[in-house]
C-alpha cells in the first residue's frame, strides 16, 4: 500500500495534485491548515498547523507514510520573496523529513523554486546553472535542500527536489499575472501591465500538478526542473489573453512599472523531467490560457449571482 501525506493540500498545486495521487493508488492523507473539504470521502483530510513540531509528530507516527509529497510552504504575494516566515518552514521541513525518517518512509518529493538558481544565465539547467538565489524566499529553499540531503544521506529513503518555475490556472491566487489580466478583462476593466519584455517559462498548473505526482511515483533522485522548457514572453501571454477573451483594448502597457522584472529570461532546462521522469505536457499556452477563462467566467458569473 502506497500512503502519502500531502502537505498544501488545499494550496494552488496541492490541490490540483489530489486526482493524479488517487488514480496512481496512493492512500492520501491530505494536510491543510484550513477547513476540511467535504467533497471527496476518499481522501483522508487532518487539519493541523505544520509549523507546530507536536502536530507534525504525532501526523507521522499515526499515518506511518511511505511517501511525502511537501508543497506547503509561506507564499503570500508580494511577501514571500521576503519575509522572515520564510526561515520558519526551513525548520518545519527539516522537522518533518526527521520524523519521515525515524517512521522508516520509503520515497519524499519537496517542492523547491526556480529562485534557487543564478537568473543572470536566463536557462537554467540542474546540472549546470549555480545556485546563486538573491531572495530569502531562494535562499530558504535552497536551504532546505541542502539539509534534507544531510538528513537522507546513507539511509534507504529516496529523495527528489522539483524546482518549480511558473505555475498557472484555476485556483492561481488573483494578483498573479495570467489570473491578474483574465479577471480584468473579463468584467470589462483595464489590465494594467508592464512592456511585457520579460520572457518566462510557463506552465499549466494540472501539468505542474501531474509533473509532481509523476516525479514523487519516479525512482528520480535531486534536483528536477518543473517547467515547460518552453521560452514566451509575457507580452505573448497578455496579447493570448485579450483576443481570446476579446478585450485587447483594455490592456494597457507600460500602466505597471517593471522594477523587480528586470532579469530578461528565466526558463527551464526540463531534460531530465522528459527523459527521467518521462513526463509529458498536455497543455499548451493556449488550451491552458482557454480552461484558465473558462473558470474565471464561472467564477466572476457565480459571484455577481450571490
Amino acid at each position: 500500500m502506497k500512503k502519502i501525506i500531502l502537505t498544501g493540500a488545499t494550496g494552488f498545486i496541492g490541490w490540483h495534485s489530489l486526482p493524479f495521487l488517487l488514480s496512481r493508488g496512493y492512500e492520501v492523507h491530505a494536510v491543510t491548515s484550513r477547513h476540511i473539504p467535504l467533497d471527496n470521502s476518499s481522501i483522508q483530510w487532518h487539519t493541523l498547523d505544520l509549523l507546530n513540531p507536536d502536530q507534525v509528530g504525532a501526523l507521522v507516527r499515526a499515518v506511518q507514510p511511505t511517501h511525502i509529497l511537501h508543497l506547503a510552504w509561506y507564499t503570500v504575494p508580494g511577501r514571500y520573496w521576503t519575509s522572515p516566515e520564510n526561515l520558519k518552514w526551513v525548520k518545519q521541513g527539516e522537522h518533518l523529513a526527521g520524523e519521515f525518517k525515524q517512521c522508516g518512509g520509503k520515497r519524499i518529493v519537496t517542492a523547491g523554486t526556480c529562485a534557487e538558481y543564478d537568473w543572470s544565465f536566463g536557462y537554467c539547467s540542474e546540472e549546470v546553472t549555480p545556485i546563486k538565489p538573491v531572495t530569502l524566499y531562494g535562499e530558504a529553499k535552497d536551504s532546505l535542500h541542502m539539509r534534507m540531503d544531510e538528513i537522507f544521506k546513507d539511509s534507504a529513503i529516496s529523495s527528489a527536489w522539483g524546482r518549480l518555475f511558473f505555475p498557472f490556472g484555476p485556483g492561481e491566487h488573483p494578483s498573479k499575472l495570467v489570473s491578474s489580466v483574465v479577471s480584468a478583462l473579463l468584467q470589462g476593466n483595464p489590465a494594467l501591465v508592464t512592456e511585457g519584455r520579460q520572457v518566462r517559462d510557463y506552465l499549466y498548473i494540472e501539468d505542474v500538478a501531474e509533473a509532481f505526482v509523476q516525479l514523487l511515483d519516479s525512482t528520480v533522485t535531486g534536483p528536477v526542473n518543473i517547467g515547460s522548457g518552453t521560452p514566451v514572453s509575457i507580452r505573448e501571454i497578455i496579447e493570448l489573453i485579450g483576443e481570446k477573451t476579446g478585450h485587447r483594448n483594455l490592456i494597457h502597457y507600460g500602466g505597471k512599472s517593471d522594477i523587480g522584472s528586470e532579469t530578461p529570461t528565466i526558463v527551464a532546462d526540463n531534460r531530465r523531467l522528459l527523459h527521467e521522469v518521462g513526463w509529458r505536457q498536455k497543455h499548451d499556452m493556449g488550451s491552458g490560457i482557454d480552461k484558465t477563462i473558462s473558470w474565471w467566467r464561472a467564477k466572476i458569473g457565480k459571484s455577481k449571482m450571490i
